[in-house]
This record gives C-alpha cells, structure tokens and sequence, in this order.
C-alpha cells in the first residue's frame, strides 16, 4: 500500500493455492494518454496492488514505449505488451507472470474514426494458465458491436482454458455491444459487486463504461471502483475511475 493513502476494503489478495489455482488482482484503467497526472496514475496503480493492468488510452506517438516503461516502473510492474501497436490498449504486469506469449491486434479501421485495437498475452501465474486481453471499443454503436465480435474470435483463437477480458467498452451494461460480451463472459462487477460501480467521468462519475469480464471458469472474488483512494488523485489522474478484480483462476 502507499504511504498516505487509506486502505482498500477487503478484497483477496494474490496468492497462489496448494493445488496450483491462483487468486489475481486485474486492473482495468483509460489512463487518457497520461495526459494529466502520470504521477497520480502511478499511485493508483500501486494502491490497487494489481498482479495485471489492462491499460486503455496508452501514448501512442512521439516515444511512446519509453513512456509505457516509466509508468511500468513507477507502478511496480513490467511491460507485457500493446501501446501504440495496439492502437493504444496496453498490458502490464507483476513479477508473478510468466509469459508464453503476446500478440498485438489492430483491428478494421472505420474512415474518419480512430484505429482500434486489442493487446493481448497468455500467461502463467502460478499453475494457472489464462489468456488476458486490454481493450478499448469504438465510439460508434455499430462498430463498437462489430469489434466485440471480433474480440471474442481473437479471444477464442488464444485456445486458453481461461481468460480475462478488461477495458473501455464506451457504452453501458443495457447497450448491444457491452451485451454481447457479458453473453459469452462473466461480466465481473454483475457477478460478485464490489466498491464502486460507475467509472466515468472521473468528476462526478454517473455511468459504467469500462468492465472486466472472465470466462466462465473463472471465480470472480469481487468487483468494481476501488473506494478509499484519495479523490484527488483519481480526479487528477485521467477522466475514468479504475476498475479492480480479484479473480480465482483454476490450475491448468
């Protein structure tokens, strides 16, 4: 925990059980190109403890990779994969994963909308296996229902026991696009709620747009807006809240 900064509710830590299955701590979080207070984004990364962080809004030009490693560090973490090779999803994570593999996904590009994209990695973590993706979906209705199609094919492609899908959906659980998703996924903060429930923006925060969902093997511990985190840092870190789960992943 960081210094100064008021303990999270309880939620489970990592840890890794007799029979190989693991407890993680995801973190979804649209850092808005860190923009605003990389610091503070930094702080409430740590605070949140996260074994992985699927990050939306990574920088994605003029040398964007040594951003993404500075906020690595200052988080406690390492770069897994995306950034600007993902159209801005980005993934981190702790020393507990072992990689097996990464693989950045640009997806159809609509004229005069902005390229989308998905990172995304297999990785052990401990004797769990699970396949992780960071996404962040179009502004568009029709798109944005078409890239959740295409996600739960890359998802599906991965050929993992398990996976965990997190990002900014931009749009609410009723909508066609968050639906979709939530009909092949557990749709995290609907199964076990904890915290907060809406995301954005980050001001005076009315609506959920940014999930974590898991595949139906998957435990889910509890999920939502980390709460006791000071409202200035996340005010000042970027436009969306984060949104933290504890996950229980099965051995492989």
């Amino acid at each position: 925990m960081v210094r100064g900064m008021a303990p999270l509710p309880a939620l489970p830590d990592s840890r890794t059980e007799p029979d190989g299955s693991a407890v993680i701590r995801v973190l979804s979080y649209n850092i808005r190109s860190l923009r605003d207070d990389e610091d503070a984004v930094a702080r409430i990364i740590r605070a949140c403890a996260p074994d992985v962080v699927c990050v939306q809004e990574a920088p994605r030009f003029f040398r964007w990779r040594r951003h993404a490693a500075r906020l690595a560090a200052r988080s406690e973490l390492l770069v897994l994969s995306g950034g600007a090779t993902a159209a801005g999803p980005l993934l981190l994570c702790s020393l507990r994963a072992t990689v097996e593999r990464t693989e950045d996904v640009l997806l159809p590009r609509t004229p005069g909308l902005h390229r989308r994209g998905l990172a995304s990695a297999v990785v052990r973590i401990g004797g769990a296996r699970l396949g992780l993706v960071s996404c962040h979906l179009s502004l568009r209705a029709d798109e944005r229902h078409a890239q959740a199609g295409l996600l739960l094919d890359h998802l599906a492609a991965l050929e993992v026991p398990h996976a965990v899908v997190a990002g900014d959906i931009n749009e609410r659980p009723g909508g066609p696009a968050f639906r979709r998703l939530a009909g092949e996924l557990q749709d995290c903060r609907t199964v076990r709620p904890w915290g907060g429930e809406h995301t954005w923006p980050a001001s005076a925060p009315d609506r959920r747009i940014d999930a974590v969902y898991a595949t139906k093997g998957v435990r889910v511990l509890g999920c939502g807006v980390p709460v006791g985190l000071p409202d200035t840092d996340l005010r000042a870190a970027t436009d969306h809240l984060p949104v933290l789960a504890a996950l229980h992943v099965p051995a492989a």
